[in-house]
């Protein structure tokens, strides 16, 4: 599998945000363990919060950039264990990826699994470039290793490459600390059948604090606009392109995203199987 993606544009509204720069960012808040609530946001709605996010945020800016192109190839067994683990709810689930930062050229093995009250857990291995079809052994015995550290059990998943995702993220960091707010936009998806381009016009919002409370959080909710449960993107990307037979938790999202009716026609027999 190899990367081929348009690159989207960068979204404008950054430019009401104050900058700064990664090293005072991860100072101010690395968020490597949080609680992450996630958003599904059309543009319209994003412009009009953009003022009062500005207030309390600055964004990260890097090289006079606001945007970062992020491609992640993701791991899975040959059952999509990772995908119906999380379809199904398990508070033992994983996910593995490889990621790189286009911009920054560095690319790293992540491995995010669940803490205690849901917290998300992110750990990292350096790589010196993304795996093609499986992972070196290193960083196999690097997943299997920090799974069974957290979760006390053997890690029996045979891994290949799943999925391609390419998005553009914009990082907005609290002002005074402890937040962090990540906004995906043009956000694609690839893998050895299919492919998809989501479009400019809806953004993934995930917030990151410590308490899953902060303050985009709480405007969110004053214009009410409400979480989403299921959003994963490499759930949504699998789904999407017909590689599993059920996905009706991720509906509401699909929908959302405005992908639920080709998702549908791509396999119509997945709602009614999980019925």
């Amino acid at each position: 599998m190899t990367f081929h993606f348009p690159r989207p544009p960068s979204a404008s509204f950054t430019d009401q945000f104050a900058p700064i720069d990664l090293q005072l960012l991860n100072d101010k808040a690395a968020m490597l363990a949080r609680i992450d609530n996630k958003y599904v946001i059309p543009r319209s709605v994003m412009d009009q919060i953009a003022p009062a996010l500005a207030d309390i945020y600055d964004v990260l800016e890097i090289d006079h950039r606001r945007a970062f192109t992020y491609d992640t190839r993701y791991f899975d067994d040959a059952g999509h264990s990772a995908y119906y683990e999380h379809h199904q709810g398990m508070r033992r689930g994983f996910k593995v990826r490889a990621r790189r930062y286009v911009d920054a050229n560095l690319a790293y093995l992540e491995v995010k699994l669940k803490g205690v009250r849901g917290m998300t857990i992110k750990h990292r291995l350096e790589l010196d470039a993304i795996p093609d079809t499986h992972l070196s052994p290193e960083a196999y015995g690097f997943a299997r290793d920090t799974y069974r550290a957290q979760y006390g059990k053997d890690f029996v998943y045979d891994l290949r490459a799943t999925l391609d995702i390419r998005y553009q993220r914009i990082t907005l960091v609290a002002k005074s600390g402890g937040e962090r707010m990540t906004i995906d936009t043009g956000l694609t998806f690839r893998n050895q059948t299919g492919f998809l381009d989501v479009g400019q016009d809806v953004f993934i919002v995930e917030t990151k604090s410590a308490l899953g409370r902060g303050f985009a959080d709480r405007l969110l909710r004053q214009i009410h606009v409400r979480p989403v449960k299921r959003c994963s993107k490499y759930c949504l990307g699998v789904a999407t392109l017909g590689d599993v037979t059920r996905y009706n938790h991720f509906l509401p999202t699909l929908r959302k995203l405005g992908i639920a009716e080709k998702t549908m026609r791509q396999n119509p027999v997945s709602v009614m199987a999980a019925a």
